[in-house]
C-alpha cells in the first residue's frame, strides 16, 4: 500500500504507507522548528495535497536553515529529508538555491 503526494493533478510521489508516515512527521517537525508552514496538508484517504507557494517558502526556510547548521549530529540527522524535500521541490519545478553541500544530497537521492 502507498500514499500520494499531489500537487494539483500531478503526484509529485509515491512512497510506502512508513516512508510517507516518517517523512511527514519530519514535515511537521521542521515546521514547528522553522516558524514556517511546509504547504503538505494532512494525509486523507491516502492523499495529501501540496500548497506550491507555501512549500517552496517552506524550502527556502529549510534550506537556510540547514546552511548556517553547522553541527555534525543535526546535519547527519536532517540529511535525509532535506534530499527529499530537494526533490520534491524540483519535481515541483521550486526554483531553489543550493550551496555545495545541498547540491550533494540531491544528487545522491535516487530520482
Amino acid at each position: 500500500m502507498s500514499q500520494y503526494f499531489d500537487l494539483g493533478a500531478e503526484t509529485l510521489w509515491n512512497p510506502s504507507n512508513g516512508a510517507a508516515r516518517l517523512f511527514l512527521r519530519h514535515v511537521r517537525l521542521y515546521e514547528e522548528e522553522l516558524g514556517v508552514p511546509s504547504g503538505f496538508g494532512p494525509m486523507e484517504n491516502d492523499e495529501c495535497t501540496i500548497d506550491r507557494d507555501a512549500f517552496a517558502a517552506y524550502v527556502s526556510a529549510l534550506l537556510d536553515l540547514h546552511s548556517r547548521t553547522r553541527h555534525t549530529v543535526v546535519d547527519a540527522l536532517s540529511a535525509g529529508f532535506v534530499a527529499t524535500v530537494l526533490v520534491l521541490a524540483g519535481r515541483a519545478r521550486i526554483a531553489v538555491e543550493l550551496n555545495e553541500q545541498a547540491v550533494a544530497m540531491s544528487r545522491a537521492m535516487p530520482h
